[in-house]
């Protein structure tokens, strides 16, 4: 467990630690020549089941505010810290609306320097205690009686401390590694050292890690946890890492992420949760402020996107833009500060890191963050299905939440999602799926309709009549089961319904038999249009218009610019293309050259046409088969 000090200045916090642990937090020369906690020190002390307790000593100066609230977002448990002579202070009421807007419910109160006062005095400083913490996520905390002086009260708060410590429910290690670094430094015949809290995850001697938002690798050499040597540490716990890589200690600073290189995916605006204080100032849309996220400070803004003001006391749904880019998730706390950073203003969660560009408000956009305020994942989940005709992206959801695979796997199950791997793996609920199946085939009956000369209609452009933003592997999977069981049929490179069928004129069909045999002739090489028009002594645009409309009948295709090939050819062009493709695991122009018996740039135009209606696709300078694409070609 990892507690954290709150309280006044020269109430007596670090002093209360080196009671509690025999520990002087305070680790600055500074500090020690001033006699004030000026940055965050760190303790650690034993239990007797063998864990370790660790403590975060925060300043209490108002103008140290940012470094109190660097420890603050990774802690489990409050030591709010009163002095008895002087009852609770401006800081020690700021410290606990902090506390308050973070949620932080396990807490108690020491309240110090008890042997400098009376017994009324003890009694009326913890009347005023107990009436600070009525509102707040702390009412009912326990109050300790303490004098560093006598010892009085240490073992009490001692016990409590252990009990709270015996009584917090593991976090679950499910996701990857999240530690927020609040301190770096560096050690002769070490190198680089950075400290901080583990959010999520665990981290092991050997691991490979990333360091976030910067694009920076490292391994972890060795690593304390709580203060000891260990070979790994996990959620909940401080951990000291010793990194190696290919940077610079001062590349490094308080603020950054340690993470799981998956995890290293920098944002500058994420949505949120947030709620005013109750005895704050309403909190207008576009403010600027100081966002307290890990122990990053940086400078945003806030964008409500319900209303254009929240007032003392209420919650909504924001975005927060930042002016440079951070590493968050869902559940981490905020704490926002004005643009001076002398007041808080509010504080919440991260909800979605990678919001909408457009529809921010939409209602929908809305329930989806609402259902991740509450807590209900699967919920949100379910809510981002339902409304995204193009599927949910769930490579994306997965990221958001630090969701390991084992655990995302099983939530897409319960969800009852089909899923469609990919880049990026979509998931659809049956219902949509079912939709989008149903608009296929009305879109391809409605450009039967609109073209009833035409044979059917190219993949692609199927695709984009289905729904433009649905990915071309999501596709493939909704039009594979119609093709199959025969609800669509496919001549050459086009699609179409079974019962469509396209004739050409009597007329056509006379003057397509002379100039047939001049494709017929070369196949694989036959002559551009006009010099089909050229030798049949007709003019050239009657041949073009001819070949257009036998192309749609399906026995030509427009293979290059004013080259049309017979289907038969295609579908010889076709069978090679796999054949190459089964040989040698792609085909490339040369080998299709050797082929054919024509030239280099013939054979760049057949698989460039290949490519273009869904046969194959290019990969640097190969064309392998896709996916569908096995099946013999159709003439």
């Amino acid at each position: 467990m990892i507690i954290g000090t709150a309280g006044h200045i020269d109430h007596g916090k670090t002093t209360l630690v080196k009671a509690l642990t025999g520990v002087d937090a305070d680790r600055l020369p500074e500090e020690k020549a001033r006699g004030i906690t000026l940055d965050l020190g760190y303790a650690y002390t034993p239990l007797a089941s063998g864990e370790v307790l660790g403590f975060i000593d925060v300043p209490g100066h108002e103008k140290l505010i940012h470094n109190m609230l660097a420890g603050a977002t990774g802690i489990d448990f409050v030591l709010v810290v009163v002095a008895a002579d002087d009852g609770p202070m401006p800081q020690t009421r700021e410290h606990l609306e902090i506390v308050d807007l973070l949620g932080l419910t396990g807490g108690a109160v020491a309240l110090t320097k008890c042997d400098a006062v009376g017994a009324e005095r003890r009694q009326a400083a913890e009347a005023e205690v107990r009436a600070m913490l009525a509102d707040t996520s702390l009412a009912g905390a326990p109050v300790f009686p303490i004098s560093a002086v006598t010892g009085e009260g240490v073992s009490a708060l001692r016990a409590c401390l252990e009990a709270a410590a015996a009584e917090v429910i593991p976090r679950g290690e499910s996701g990857g590694l999240r530690l927020a670094v609040d301190r770096s430094f560096s050690l002769s015949g070490i190198g680089t050292v950075l400290t901080g809290t583990v959010f999520s995850g665990r981290v092991c001697v050997g691991d490979e890690v990333a360091i976030g938002p910067n694009d920076l690798r490292a391994r972890v050499r060795s690593l304390h946890v709580q203060d000891r040597p260990a070979q790994e540490g996990s959620v909940g716990q401080r951990c000291a890492l010793n990194l190696v890589g290919d940077f610079e200690r001062s590349d490094i600073a308080r603020g950054m992420w340690v993470l799981a290189p998956a995890l290293n995916r920098p944002t500058a605006r994420f949505s949120a949760w947030l709620r005013v204080p109750r005895d704050g100032v309403a909190l207008a849309h576009g403010t600027g402020v100081h966002v307290y996220q890990g122990a990053a400070d940086i400078l945003g803004r806030v964008m409500l996107l319900e209303g254009d003001s929240l007032p003392a006391g209420g919650e909504a749904l924001a975005e927060i833009l930042l002016d440079k880019p951070t590493c968050a998730a869902l559940g981490d706390r905020l704490i926002l500060r004005d643009a001076s950073a002398r007041h808080t203003v509010a504080g919440g969660r991260v909800l979605d890191v990678s919001p909408p560009v457009r529809h921010k408000r939409a209602p929908a956009r809305l329930a989806f963050l609402r259902a991740l305020a509450a807590g209900d994942v699967a919920g949100a989940l379910m809510l981002a299905a339902e409304s995204q005709p193009a599927g949910v992206d769930l490579s994306r959801f997965a990221l958001n939440a630090n969701l390991a695979s084992d655990a995302a796997g099983e939530l897409w199950r319960n969800a009852g999602l089909r899923v469609i791997e990919g880049e990026p793996t979509l998931g659809f609920t049956g219902e949509r799926w079912a939709t989008l199946a149903a608009r296929l085939l009305e879109a391809l009956a409605e450009e039967h309709q609109r073209a009833p000369d035409m044979v059917g209609v190219e993949r692609d452009r199927l695709r984009r009549l289905t729904l433009p933003s649905l990915p071309r592997s999501a596709f493939d999977q909704l039009l594979a089961p119609l093709v199959a069981d025969g609800r669509i049929a496919a001549t050459g490179a086009w699609l179409h319904l079974p019962g469509h069928r396209v004739q050409i004129s009597p007329v056509d069909a006379d003057l397509w038999r002379v100039l047939k045999r001049a494709l017929m002739a070369a196949p694989y090489g036959p002559p551009r249009v006009r010099d089909v028009a050229t030798a049949a002594g007709i003019a050239e645009e009657t041949v073009r218009s001819l070949f257009k409309r036998v192309a749609r009948a399906g026995e030509l295709h427009p293979v290059a610019h004013d080259h049309y090939f017979t289907a038969a050819a295609v579908g010889d062009l076709a069978a090679m293309v796999r054949d190459l493709c089964a040989a040698h695991g792609a085909a490339r122009a040369a080998e299709l050259r050797d082929r054919i018996g024509g030239g280099r740039k013939v054979a760049i135009h057949i698989l460039e046409f290949f490519d273009r209606v869904g046969y194959t696709r290019r990969v640097r300078d190969e064309h392998v088969l896709r996916g569908e694409a096995t099946r013999t070609w159709e003439l």
